[in-house]
C-alpha cells in the first residue's frame, strides 16, 4: 500500500480544483475540448517549469514515463506533442493570469515575513525585464528592424519578496505606460529606476498619497528651496527640497520634492535620488532605494531556475502561457519556503524538487528535513533480483 503520492502530485494538490474549474468556466477554456482538459494542460506546463523540460518532446516523454504516478490526478494518458502544442496556441492565457493571482492569495495565507524596515508602510519595487526573441520565429513580437522582444513588468512586494502585479507587453511599450496601470494603495512606497521618470506620474502619486523613490534625471532643471542637515558619518552628501523650473515640468508636477545625494562606495560614484517623502531620514531613503535591488535578484532567479528564456511554442498565446506558468511556479516555490523550517535557498529548492519530483515522500516532512526523510518504495514496483546472479556478470 502506498502511503504518499509523489512530490509533484502533492504540489499540484495545493491548487484548489474547484476554484480552478471556475476559472475554466469563466474563460471558456474547454470549448471544443476533446479529451485533453485544462487541468491536464496546467499540470503539463507546470511540469515543464519544475522539471526544466526544454521542448514539447521532453514534456510529453517525461509525463509518459511517470504516468502511473499521475493517474490519481485525472491523467488518462500523457498528451501528444501536437495536442499540447494546439492547447498552448488556443487555450486562453488569461486563465493562467487569473490563476497567478489565486496562487498569490495562497502564498499570503502562509504568512509572509515583513520587510526589514521599521516603518509600517507597504514597500514595493517596480521594474521590467526584456526577453529577446528571434524575429523569424516570433514575427508578432517585432521590436527592432531585425530583433523581436517582449517585456515582463513586475511589482515586487518586499513582504516576502513576492510579485503582486505582473504584466506582459511588447518590447515597444514604455515602462511609464504600464506604471500608470499598477494598482497602488495610499501611503505605500514604490522604489524604481530612472526609466520611470515622468512628471505627470509623480504628480498623480503625490496627490494620492503614494510615495516614490527613484533616481533624478541628469538633465533635470530645478531650484533648491531648502537645505537640510546631513547626518554625520553616513554616506549622505546632500539633502534638499527642490521644485522644477521648466514651464511644462512645473505645470505637470507643481509639488515640492526632495533630492538626496548618496555616495556609493562600491561603484565610487554619486547617486542622486528623488522622492516625494519629506519625513523619513535621508539614510532611510537611501536604504529603500538600495533594497530595490531585490527585484533585480528576482528577475535573475526567474531566468536561472525556470523556463523563461527558451520557449516550447512560438505563438503569442503559447509564450504568454509559459511565462505565467513560470510566475505561478515561482509563487509555489516561495510558498514552500515560507512553510519550511529548513533554510532553503531558492536555487537549491528548485534543484531538489527537480531531482525528486516523482519520489514518494511526505512533502511537508521533506521540506523540513530534506536529507533525513527517505523515499518510500512501493512493493508493487520493486524489481526482484534474478535467481542466478552470475548470469548478469
Amino acid at each position: 500500500m502506498i502511503r504518499y503520492a509523489s512530490l509533484f502530485s502533492q504540489l499540484i494538490a495545493i491548487f484548489n480544483r474547484g476554484r480552478f474549474h471556475n476559472l475554466v468556466f469563466h474563460h471558456k477554456a474547454e470549448r471544443y475540448c476533446k479529451g485533453f482538459d485544462s487541468w491536464d494542460h496546467f499540470a503539463a506546463m507546470l511540469f515543464c517549469q519544475l522539471a526544466q523540460a526544454k521542448s514539447l518532446r521532453e514534456i510529453c516523454g517525461g509525463l509518459s514515463c511517470c504516468l502511473g504516478k499521475l493517474r490519481h490526478l485525472g491523467f488518462k494518458k500523457a498528451p501528444n506533442k501536437s495536442t499540447l502544442s494546439y492547447a498552448n496556441a488556443h487555450r486562453p492565457w488569461q486563465m493562467y493570469q487569473d490563476l497567478f493571482y489565486q496562487t498569490l492569495d495562497i502564498c499570503k495565507l502562509a504568512g509572509t515575513p515583513k520587510h526589514r524596515f521599521k516603518f509600517k508602510n507597504k514597500l514595493l519595487s517596480l521594474d521590467s525585464s526584456t526577453i529577446s526573441l528571434c524575429l523569424s520565429l516570433f514575427p508578432w513580437a517585432k521590436f527592432r528592424r531585425t530583433k523581436g522582444a517582449i517585456k515582463r513588468h513586475l511589482l515586487l512586494d518586499h513582504d516576502g519578496y513576492l510579485p503582486t502585479f505582473a504584466y506582459i507587453s511588447n518590447g515597444k511599450k514604455h515602462d511609464v505606460t504600464v506604471a500608470r496601470k499598477v494598482p497602488l494603495s495610499p501611503y505605500s512606497i514604490v522604489a524604481m529606476d530612472r526609466g520611470y521618470n515622468d512628471y505627470n506620474l509623480f504628480a498623480y502619486w503625490t496627490e494620492n498619497h503614494i510615495y516614490f523613490v527613484t533616481r533624478l534625471k541628469d538633465n533635470a532643471d530645478y531650484t533648491v528651496i531648502e537645505e537640510r542637515a546631513v547626518p554625520q558619518n553616513r554616506n549622505i552628501l546632500a539633502d534638499q527640497l527642490i521644485e522644477f523650473n521648466g514651464h511644462y515640468a512645473r505645470k505637470k508636477c507643481p509639488h515640492i520634492l526632495r533630492k538626496v545625494v548618496v555616495w556609493d562606495k562600491e561603484q565610487n560614484r554619486q547617486i542622486v535620488l528623488l522622492t516625494n517623502h519629506l519625513e523619513f531620514g535621508a539614510t532611510t531613503i537611501s536604504a529603500i532605494y538600495k533594497d530595490r535591488w531585490q527585484i533585480e535578484l528576482f528577475f535573475k532567479a526567474l531566468k536561472q531556475n525556470l523556463k523563461v528564456k527558451t520557449f516550447v511554442g512560438t505563438s503569442e498565446n503559447a509564450l504568454y502561457i509559459q511565462i505565467w506558468t513560470a510566475l505561478i511556479a515561482m509563487l509555489l516555490i516561495k510558498y514552500l519556503q515560507f512553510k519550511s523550517k529548513f533554510n532553503w535557498s531558492l536555487s537549491n529548492m528548485v534543484a531538489f524538487l527537480r531531482w525528486n519530483l516523482f519520489t514518494y515522500r511526505d512533502l511537508w516532512e521533506w521540506i523540513d528535513n530534506p536529507f533525513d526523510v527517505l523515499p518510500i518504495t512501493p512493493r508493487s514496483v520493486q524489481c526482484p533480483l534474478p535467481r542466478n546472479l552470475d548470469s548478469i556478470f
